[in-house]
């Protein structure tokens, strides 16, 4: 059914819970040294996720035959029992609905304990973790008891509850076993076994925490086990695990990675979305009061006790520098690994008047390191209090949304409101700011981190300066500290890890960690939209426009409002599984969500839309974009699994809108849904499937229909991407596709592939009720390898070059790049008629064993190309390149990238016309690759003594090599 040929068999490593940089990152060196192996651009951590118990359990086919009577929807865990289930309402007993939701949720489960496995006695000891309204119902969180032990991980159920049933579970459920036997080693012991298995010393340790519990085992019984936090010192470069160490036995049974790469009257000067778009010194900052004052724009104080910002809980007084009860900023210049400087707070300010100059400084001096030894000191003092200032209006806006101290937020204190203190956010300004920009690798440059552990251990973002790398990341010099899009980002990770999967547990899964990703900016752009604060971008909806210089897209792929990538997208970038591409997938969905919500809705006046977000009106009387970012929060707390699909998490958001909703607004968001391939038949293998099935049929509605009309078997996939995409119809006998699919109306970009054929791409609008015949113009590909055509020349995998799919390709290293060419003989005994070229630039992921093997940066990908003619015919001998003429000389930017560097959009396949030549032959020539032909990456950018902008000579491997996807030529 998938034409995945270059698919790896495996499915790559789960991404880490709570796993989360900013963005992806590439090795970069200076000129003389030698370039080590580039790295994936792609999230990549020392250790993964580990889970050492035996694999998954099945439910028999009684508990399988009992769901399915009970639900309309159900999906299983790896213990063996419901993950999710949309009950039916037919077969349940319904409460008052005004009833006890606590006593709804075990009802419901005493009502299908066979389903669940579980008996009475486990039913009643559980413990009640939340309970809570959700607008028009309620949420319930209940944790399993196995012995005298609480479950630390999974061993959950949440119950969304309305009008006394309950329509939504989710669960990580254990069926009944033995209870676990005792434990047997100390904390201590769990202690140094967790941090050997983490690789680290403990020299190395901060912060630790141990706790004993117990740990659910698929198709067994539960262990006695204690969960050991651990969290490095070195907080620039954060390791830090959540591992379940066997009470007994001392071995780690599963490890998650928690790292996502006045006197009375207060004031602190902001910068509301991002210093001057024009990087120009003007000094745009606002000033917010506890109170409000001439000279204040707006008055702040804590969403949980309405207190200034700056008040330390445990004594009620201020503690006049960056620091409270929500969170806590530190300079961190340093690598502390190498135990040179420790951190500070902000300058203390007797006054409580946190309004330090900002000058701009690291633009202006373009990178200079000079600048921490100034006066002025980088302007670090303005950049703890705008992060601090930034942290505390994320920590009360998401409060108004639920993020509050019942449901694991971030707080010193939280008095006796629930969850646990100790774990206000520490964020680390200007990390690495001194030890970075120097080879090898630029470390703590271009980039911005999350490490969120379980509740009541701190959390730490690093917020890095930005500064160009040669064939790594051509960023402006600027400070991240300033762009709220990338703080707002960051604060996200910690808002939707702590959400998902209750207290103890985050996301985890490829898909997952992907959501982890989408969530962040989603969270960072509602943020700015719903105060009026327009970030630097085209759009009000780029993601780190400001750091990365990039008005168009930011730091992505694409801006989330002008996208049209879906599910049957996932893996589409040069890495596969990567959680920020693919991440883009889900933004793209939410979006169209919201904006479907908008539809209805309306957006309101901008003071409504502050009222809101300060948690002033209702969330039923605000605007429609203020009703789904509430929805997203509540779907997030209706998983009892962070290692969920796109699918778990559509069902789950469908969920929050009944609860909170009364189900108003399911026609619409099931459309939204299924425009993106998330409707009524989409599919997934769990989290980490790399090809999961999508459907773009709405249950509501009148679906239109495409049928596709070909001569020849060809594929046909919606969006503009074919490799490491999935198909949704062909005309292939041989496949169980159909040849038409159903798809809720809408305007789609279609791509229709076809071995010796080549592809191409149309764009169509479907109608409800009406049916699209797709009769795409196939043409013979001439240089295809299917019709007969050969490749040869420079460097390798030169046959994968007219393999007819952009999911593999040629390469070539060694100095220089232009001139490197490959020759193809032409299909067919007789010359050919050729009037244009199709080549694709796209990179793919590492493929263990290929001729290619190393991980792929997006620098060495083609830009500029030339193509020649050879006709034998003629009696030429064309093996030979002297006999070869150039018919064609493509644009410098005929692969269009520039700063901050190539996307995926930027590399796809693109057509061109060229001089019409008959020919047996033709040579594709290489002028640039990415990294030698663009001006955006040339040339000293910036005064760092330490090491070169200039791609070329600033990251020689790079320059070096170069390559293609695909070459197609057409004839007539």
């Amino acid at each position: 059914m998938r034409r995945q040929p270059l698919r790896r068999a495996g499915v790559l490593a789960a991404v880490g819970a709570l796993s989360a940089s900013l963005l992806w990152t590439e090795t970069a060196v200076a000129a003389p040294q030698q370039h080590p192996d580039s790295h994936v651009q792609g999230d990549t951590h020392d250790h993964g996720d580990v889970d050492n118990r035996p694999g998954a359990a099945q439910p028999s086919a009684q508990q399988q035959q009992l769901a399915a009577q009970g639900s309309s929807t159900v999906r299983w865990n790896k213990y063996g029992t419901p993950a999710t289930l949309v009950p039916k309402p037919e077969v349940q007993r319904r409460s008052a609905a005004l009833a006890d939701p606590v006593a709804i949720a075990k009802a419901y489960l005493a009502d299908n304990q066979a389903a669940f496995g579980l008996g009475d006695q486990s039913i009643g000891t559980m413990e009640v973790l939340v309970n809570r309204p959700m607008g028009q119902g309620s949420y319930v969180m209940l944790r399993q008891r196995f012995g005298d032990l609480p479950s630390m991980l999974d061993g959950l159920a949440v119950f969304g509850i309305k009008d006394g049933a309950v329509v939504y579970l989710s669960s990580t459920l254990s069926p009944n076993r033995p209870s676990p036997e005792p434990a047997t080693i100390s904390a201590d012991q769990a202690l140094a076994a967790a941090t050997s298995d983490a690789s680290l010393t403990g020299d190395a340790l901060g912060t630790t925490r141990v706790v004993l519990g117990a740990v659910p085992m698929p198709g067994g019984p539960a262990r006695a086990a204690y969960q050991v936090v651990l969290m490095s010192k070195d907080d620039e470069h954060p390791t830090g695990f959540t591992t379940y160490v066997d009470a007994r036995t001392g071995q780690v049974l599963v490890r998650e990675n928690i790292v996502d790469h006045d006197s009375d009257n207060p004031e602190w000067d902001v910068f509301p979305a991002n210093p001057p778009a024009d990087y120009s010194s003007q000094d745009n900052r606002v000033r917010w009061c506890l109170v409000q004052a001439p000279g204040c724009e707006r008055a702040v104080s804590t969403a949980d006790r309405g207190v200034a910002w700056d008040v330390d809980p445990a004594t009620g007084a201020p503690t006049l520098t960056t620091a409270g009860n929500s969170a806590k900023g530190w300079e961190k210049w340093d690598d502390l690994a190498s135990g040179t400087v420790g951190t500070r707070t902000s300058t203390p300010s007797p006054t409580r008047e946190y309004t330090y100059p900002w000058t701009n400084q690291w633009y202006k001096e373009k990178c200079n390191p000079s600048v921490f030894a100034s006066p002025q000191q980088n302007d670090i003092d303005a950049a703890l209090a705008n992060l601090f200032a930034s942290h505390n209006r994320m920590h009360d806006w998401s409060y108004h949304l639920g993020f509050t101290e019942e449901t694991w937020n971030m707080q010193a204190s939280n008095g006796d409101r629930g969850g646990l203190g100790g774990d206000a956010e520490r964020g680390n300004a200007q990390a690495g700011g001194r030890a970075g920009g120097a080879p090898p690798g630029f470390p703590s440059r271009n980039n911005a981190n999350q490490a969120t552990p379980p509740d009541g251990v701190p959390p730490t973002t690093n917020m890095y300066l930005w500064q160009p790398t040669p064939g790594g990341f051509y960023a402006p010099c600027v400070d991240g500290d300033y762009d709220m899009s990338v703080i707002g980002h960051e604060y996200g990770h910690a808002i939707s890890g702590r959400l998902i999967a209750g207290p103890n547990s985050g996301w985890s899964g490829a898909q997952g960690g992907a959501m982890n990703e989408s969530h962040s900016d989603l969270f960072a752009m509602e943020y700015l939209y719903e105060y009026g604060f327009k970030p630097r971008g085209d759009t009000p909806y780029v993601t780190g426009g400001y750091a990365t210089g990039d008005l168009r897209t930011g730091i992505r792929n694409y801006d989330m409002s002008k996208s049209e990538l879906n599910y049957s997208n996932i893996a589409y970038d040069l890495v596969g599984l990567q959680v920020h591409a693919d991440g883009e997938i889900w933004s793209s969905t939410s979006f169209d969500v919201r904006q479907a919500m908008i539809d209805k809705y309306g957006l309101g006046t901008p003071a409504l839309q502050r009222d809101c977000a300060d948690g002033k009106v209702p969330v039923e009387k605000c605007p429609g974009n203020r009703r789904w970012v509430q929805q997203a929060f509540d779907a997030l707390l209706l998983n009892a699994s962070g290692a969920v699909s796109y699918v778990d998490m559509r069902d789950a958001t469908l969920a929050a809108n009944q609860i909170r909703f009364g189900g108003a607004d399911l026609p619409i968001l099931w459309n939204a849904f299924a425009q993106h391939g998330l409707g009524r038949d989409a599919a997934s293998n769990g989290g980490n499937d790399a090809d999961p099935t999508p459907s773009f049929a709405s249950p509501h509605g009148r679906n239109g229909t495409v049928k596709l009309a070909a001569h020849k078997p060809a594929r046909l996939y919606v969006g503009d991407y074919e490799a490491r995409t999935v198909p949704v119809a062909d005309t292939d006998p041989a496949t169980p596709l159909p040849d038409t699919v159903e798809i809720t109306p809408g305007t789609y970009n279609f791509t229709v592939a076809a071995e010796g054929f080549g592809s191409s791409k149309v764009r169509r609008t479907i109608r409800a009720g009406e049916r699209e015949l797709l009769v795409p113009l196939l043409l013979p590909n001439v240089a295809s390898r299917s019709n007969g055509a050969t490749a040869t020349g420079d460097g390798v995998n030169a046959d994968k070059l007219i393999d007819d799919t952009e999911a593999s390709n040629w390469a070539s290293v060694g100095s220089p790049v232009a001139g490197k060419s490959v020759r193809i003989d032409l299909a067919g005994d007789r010359p050919q008629l050729v009037t244009r070229v199709q080549v694709s630039a796209q990179l793919r992921p590492q493929i263990a064993g290929d001729a290619d093997p190393d991980p792929q940066n997006r620098f060495t990908a083609l830009r500029q190309f030339e193509i020649l003619s050879c006709n034998a015919a003629f009696g030429k001998d064309c093996a030979d390149p002297a006999n070869y003429r150039k018919v064609y000389t493509s644009p410098g930017n005929a692969f269009p990238a520039d700063a901050p560097r190539p996307t995926a959009p930027d590399l796809s396949a693109r057509s061109f016309n060229i001089h019409p030549t008959v020919a047996t032959h033709l040579m594709v020539r290489v002028l640039a690759n990415q990294c030698t032909g663009a001006k955006e990456y040339a040339g000293s950018q910036h005064n760092d003594p330490r090491s070169t902008s200039d791609c070329t000579t600033g990251n020689p491997t790079v320059a070096q090599t170069v390559r293609i996807a695909e070459l197609q030529a057409f004839a007539f």
